[in-house]
């Protein structure tokens, strides 16, 4: 049976230089998670995927996240210390994420920021994310409240409903050059600026894509649009994550994104999910996430996308009646 030394692999993810040492961890995350991940070998065994057959990343079939809605996803003798749960708009099922170990979490979205932006001390970080604040298990709050923790900054902090004072702190952090970021939800955003437009240079906007039901769904082309012509921003940042995973992407604008060296995009053929498309097509979104060490790295999302060069990567939308596809296999 694979297991895997833990200390090892955490160091060794954090620190991937190459495809071909990213290439080798997921293999070996693999053969551990299809022995001891009791849903997702049972997926494998349902699908006739048999391990042998498996001889690069290429061939690793990627589990549903809608799976995440119905099955307790945890590699065996895990507990889960925190479990997130997705916002479960319209009546949905919440996914659950059971996390074993927070602490790899923490590791993965510090070390991703920094990655992109430096250390989160150099910032002001002001988080507007009302219908994620109004839960107490969401990932997106875990982590915007720990990097606020690591902001130095006496005015970063959560901004629930009070969009006016939150409007006049980002016209004096500007007013005193301070660099900052404003992190949202779209439908959020969309009313702040629409109620108290203000203009910024120092601070970056950021969305985390989402309407929830609040507003009518824009394409990210017209939602950045809106954005920079209520605050003068030259581009509009965006993070790209989800529950059922531990890594984000970044964008620094025009929704072109980047992920970390230890997750991996790819996208997937609408019609034939194991099968792969060329950079420039679009199709379904998949994922190797290899933070997801307890849970499962290798995840067929409900996004549409498209590789872009320099492995940048967009998001078109979603799929219609994506809880449907790929989950007769596991239904009970």
């Amino acid at each position: 049976m694979h297991t895997i030394d833990r200390k090892k692999f955490i160091n060794k993810i954090f620190s991937l230089s190459s495809e071909s040492e990213f290439e080798e961890a997921a293999m070996e995350l693999f053969r551990a998670q299809s022995q001891h991940n009791r849903v997702y070998k049972k997926y494998l065994q349902l699908l006739g995927a048999g391990t042998s057959n498996i001889k690069g990343i290429m061939d690793i079939p990627c589990l549903p996240v809608s799976l995440f809605k119905t099955h307790r996803i945890i590699m065996d003798g895990k507990k889960s210390s925190l479990v997130f749960r997705s916002s479960g708009t319209g009546g949905d099922i919440p996914s659950r994420h059971h996390v074993h170990d927070p602490r790899l979490y923490q590791a993965s979205f510090r070390n991703c920021f920094e990655r992109f932006y430096g250390p989160p001390r150099d910032y002001c970080i002001l988080a507007l994310l009302p219908s994620y604040l109004e839960r107490t298990d969401s990932s997106l709050v875990y982590m915007a409240g720990k990097l606020i923790e690591k902001s130095s900054h006496p005015e970063s902090g959560f901004y629930l409903n009070n969009t006016g004072k939150l409007a006049r702190t980002i016209a004096r952090l500007e007013k005193e050059e301070t660099n900052a970021i404003l992190l949202g939800v779209s439908f959020a955003l969309l009313e702040l600026v629409e109620e108290h437009p203000f203009s910024v240079k120092t601070t970056r906007i950021m969305e985390t894509g989402g309407m929830k039901g609040r507003r009518k769904e824009l394409t990210r082309e017209e939602l950045h649009q809106i954005l920079r012509s209520n605050t003068g921003a030259k581009v509009i940042h965006s993070e790209y994550g989800m529950t059922e995973m531990l890594s984000q992407a970044y964008s620094r604008g025009g929704g072109k994104f980047s992920s970390p060296p230890w997750m991996k995009v790819m996208i997937r053929d609408s019609y034939n999910p194991f099968s792969y498309l060329a950079r420039g097509r679009s199709g379904g979104v998949n994922i190797i996430d290899l933070a997801n060490m307890d849970s499962c790295a290798f995840l067929e999302t409900s996004d549409m996308g498209r590789m872009l060069p320099e492995d940048k990567f967009e998001i078109l939308g979603r799929f219609d009646h994506s809880d449907i596809r790929g989950c007769n296999l596991l239904a009970e």
